[in-house]
């Protein structure tokens, strides 16, 4: 059984690379801090009393459960709040008023950036539904292989898995991926 000093000696270690992994995830330095205290309280209030040596993979595990639950809560906050506001910002992060745009504007060159804009926000959204939209095990192995670039025997132990199906589960998902995004046009 972890004594208080060594779990917490143990949260004090991997706080960093949690935290990193979380941001690598979410984009979002608050909710990356949010998810990595999210994950140590569950550790801390649900598996205290095991074993040192067992902490590791059990946070890894809780970490990864605790990134998923985020991109589940982002989703259908996305499908029900999305405002205009969050698409009216500049490159520079200045709002500017969908109402002042002017429909008769002669300049082209600002029509065909605001297109490519759109264009290119909507491939990325249409690539983390891709994302979203794989099992829970294969995005698993693919963020953590591809996104976080961990080695296939890392990504087994966070995982909890063999090898094998670290191998098995990325190629399922590279391929679904590949499949859904080209059926919307989407070139690799």
């Amino acid at each position: 059984m972890a004594t208080r000093s060594e779990l917490s000696a143990f949260l004090e270690q991997i706080e960093k690379k949690a935290f990193k992994r979380a941001l690598y995830h979410v984009r979002d330095e608050e909710s990356a801090l949010d998810i990595v205290q999210d994950s140590m309280i569950k550790l801390s209030s649900h598996y205290g009393d095991k074993p040192v040596a067992e902490l590791p993979l059990l946070f890894q595990r809780i970490l990864s459960n605790t990134i998923l639950d985020w991109f589940r809560r982002q989703k259908t906050r996305q499908a029900l709040f999305t405002s205009l506001e969050e698409l009216g910002e500049t490159s520079q992060g200045e709002s500017f008023d969908w109402l002042e745009i002017d429909s008769r504007a002669s300049d082209l060159s600002s029509v065909q950036s605001a297109e490519i804009q759109v264009q290119q926000w909507q491939t990325l959204e249409q690539i983390e539904e891709a994302i979203q939209s794989l099992p829970p095990r294969q995005r698993e192995a693919f963020l953590l292989r591809y996104w976080e670039e961990l080695d296939v025997a890392e990504t087994a132990a966070v995982m909890g898995c063999t090898e094998g199906s670290v191998k098995t589960h990325c190629s399922r998902a590279v391929q679904a991926l590949g499949k859904r995004l080209s059926a919307q046009g989407i070139k690799s």
